[in-house]
């Protein structure tokens, strides 16, 4: 008897839920929503060329050599630098009247120069005779820091003419110069002595400050050094078991320039009358390494005006960015934009690299030259725009939070793994890796300012 009033419950049940299933619109009547995309380009910068007559040393990447380019100017570079020392370095059965020759081997990736591959130069090398300050400038002068006596010297070209056909197989074109044997035998005992003055960067440069390279002779090529080293030639007698003398000969490169010690590019560039003259009328130069910034002024109050005319409560911040172009300057060395470009706080650009900072997107941004359609786009300024709108709520914005430097830096990427696509930037330093120039068209920069409104409507 029960039976029957459960069926036809369930009944009822399944009648109702067949129903809601034929409403497609269901809520349609009650709730309405719609999203406004609002993009504004209506934004403007200003600009002006500022000098930046220095920059600090934060890479290891070296410059070598002399250029006078036509749209440029007279640019040379030379190179003060200590050395890490290996930790270990195996003595048995050597002692130092054993070594036999020290050498300095300069590695510059092919195509890492400016000029004419072909043009003989000269360098020497002096030993450094004090302790190099920290921090390091490029326009430090090694006066009195090096016995003025050179201990080698080296006439060389950027190409493998005249080497053995093995040389053209490597990736890098290298300039090695011979040491005094004396320098190695006296390396060699110091570790003998005591090992302890190997152990780090700072004991080992105790009995070594290092070597200072100096340009000796022509003009026309200014070369990327990417690694620096000393390398240790020695020998040992030995007799075998058939009792024949023999000797077997072994080298170390015990001695390396690395991100722990302290190395520069002393650099002296006097700028072409061309590059001073088109500053001087107002237009805005990059001039790298030691020479000219870009300062602007980003207009982010305006921006917060148009967006809070707008806002509502369901408003989003999509994006927010900045595209300048670039004109490239006509010079006779191919001397090109920088590849990178920091856009940071101006009064936060010294405690940036003095901290050696990486951008956080929030007062500190980078862009590539993007050759293809001249320009640097600054693609990540969102949180920057959402701070300085939680900023404003707070205070009055100073010029402080609007006013940039965009400066050469170089970055250096480290992927995840060989196979991943992934990356982080490691480290962000004033460029200093060859000469480069641009203008920048701030007039023609475009700032593109995303944000969604979503409306609901009852």
């Amino acid at each position: 008897m029960r039976i029957l009033p459960a069926l036809i419950a369930a009944a009822t049940t399944l009648t109702g839920l067949v129903a809601c299933d034929h409403d497609e619109d269901v809520g349609s009547s009650i709730v309405q929503n719609e999203i406004e995309i609002i993009i504004d380009s209506s934004f403007t910068i200003t600009g002006h060329t500022v000098d930046n007559p220095r920059v600090q040393s934060r890479t290891t990447m070296q410059l070598l050599g002399a250029i006078n380019a036509n749209g440029f100017g007279q640019f040379s570079s030379e190179i003060v630098t200590q050395y890490m020392s290996a930790n270990t370095i195996d003595t048995a059965g050597i002692t130092a009247d054993m070594i036999d020759s020290l050498q300095l081997m300069l590695a510059i990736p092919n195509g890492g120069y400016i000029g004419d591959s072909i043009a003989p130069m000269g360098l020497e090398i002096y030993r450094l005779n004090q302790q190099l300050p920290s921090p390091i400038y490029s326009d430090f002068d090694p006066e009195g820091y090096y016995d003025p006596t050179p201990i080698a010297s080296k006439i060389y070209t950027a190409n493998v003419l005249g080497e053995p056909d093995s040389m053209g197989e490597y990736n890098y074109r290298f300039v090695f110069v011979d040491l005094p044997v004396s320098l190695g035998r006296e390396l060699f005992q110091a570790y003998r002595d005591n090992p302890a003055s190997y152990a780090t960067p700072t004991a080992f440069s105790q009995i070594f400050p290092g070597l200072y390279i100096k340009n000796s002779y022509g003009s026309g090529r200014v070369m990327k050094i990417e690694a620096n080293s000393m390398r240790l030639y020695w020998h040992r007698d030995s007799t075998l078991t058939s009792g024949t003398d023999t000797t077997y000969v072994y080298d170390g490169n015990y001695y390396s320039v690395t991100p722990e010690i302290v190395t520069n590019n002393d650099i002296s560039y006097a700028m072409s009358p061309d590059l001073i003259a088109r500053a001087q009328a107002g237009q805005n130069l990059l001039v790298a390494p030691a020479g000219m910034d870009v300062e602007i002024k980003f207009p982010i109050n305006d921006i917060i005006t148009a967006y809070n005319s707008k806002a509502t409560r369901l408003t989003v911040v999509n994006a927010l960015t900045l595209s300048i172009p670039v004109e490239e300057i006509t010079n006779d060395y191919s001397i090109a934009p920088p590849p990178n470009l920091l856009m940071v706080l101006s009064s936060k650009k010294d405690e940036f690299f003095n901290s050696n900072s990486v951008t956080d997107d929030k007062y500190s941004f980078y862009a590539a030259y993007d050759s293809t359609n001249r320009r640097y786009l600054f693609s990540t300024m969102r949180d920057y725009f959402t701070t300085m709108l939680s900023e404003s709520k707070q205070r009055e914005l100073t010029e402080d939070d609007y006013t940039f430097t965009l400066t050469p830096v170089t970055v250096d990427i480290e992927y995840y793994s060989s196979y991943s696509t992934s990356f982080y930037i490691s480290s962000i330093a004033p460029y200093v890796e060859c000469p480069a120039m641009c203008r920048l068209l701030t007039d023609d920069a475009q700032i593109k300012f995303t944000f969604a409104i979503q409306s609901v409507k009852f």
